[in-house]
């Protein structure tokens, strides 16, 4: 159990994350924002591959005010959670939605310490989230609630930046990956079933390159 003093720092470290990424998101529109696409065509196009049944659970991590949530709603699958840590993201992606937000499951939080309920979801989805995870802690962390969280023959389908993407995001600094190298990290537990290449061009016309990797979870 973490001493008092341990929980306020740890406490002030997650509020200083939160207000980060709700002045991001407060002081730019959703189309100027570095990683933004209309689409997740990437994503769009393994979850698809799945052939997941429209009943799924699906959590979107760190899905912020991404579009993911309207295609997948658009494709008639019922049970959409979306978590952020940025509850200004959030707000955004319910305003944008309209009558349809009410259809989704919306959880501010941090990924790496939010309490999710264990063995809740089909399909975990993090194109946002993993890459910022900088320490080994947190990603001990967040592989904890994903190995709790997702069901057995479920699926994972996560996109990070890949080998030659950047290093910062944000003002952040980012980890960079290979499929082999997110398939080592995450564990053998998981089985790599796809993984693809994508060179994403920000508002701006940077290059940023990501991986995009599907796996099973066998435990």
């Amino acid at each position: 159990m973490m001493s008092p003093q341990r929980e306020t720092g740890a406490k002030h470290v997650k509020d200083e994350e939160a207000g980060h990424w709700d002045r991001v998101y407060a002081t730019r529109e959703a189309s100027e924002l570095s990683w933004w696409q209309p689409h997740l065509a990437c994503s769009l196009r393994l979850i698809e591959g799945i052939g997941l049944p429209l009943t799924a659970s699906i959590i979107d991590v760190g899905g912020g005010n991404s579009t993911l949530v309207d295609d997948l709603l658009a494709r008639g699958y019922e049970r959409v959670t979306v978590l952020d840590i940025s509850a200004t993201a959030l707000e955004q992606a319910k305003r944008r939605l309209g009558e349809k937000a009410a259809k989704v499951e919306w959880i501010v939080g941090d990924i790496v310490s939010v309490s999710l309920p264990q063995r809740a979801f089909d399909l975990w989805h993090d194109r946002a989230a993993f890459h910022f995870l900088v320490s080994q802690e947190s990603r001990r962390r967040y592989l904890e609630n994903l190995r709790r969280a997702l069901k057995p023959g479920g699926h994972l389908i996560l996109a990070t930046f890949a080998e030659t993407g950047p290093t910062m995001c944000s003002g952040l600094p980012t980890m960079r990956y290979s499929a082999d190298e997110l398939a080592r990290v995450i564990g053998a537990e998981f089985k790599l079933i796809e993984s693809l290449r994508e060179e994403h061009r920000t508002p701006a016309g940077a290059k940023q390159d990501f991986i995009c990797t599907h796996f099973t979870f066998h435990r």
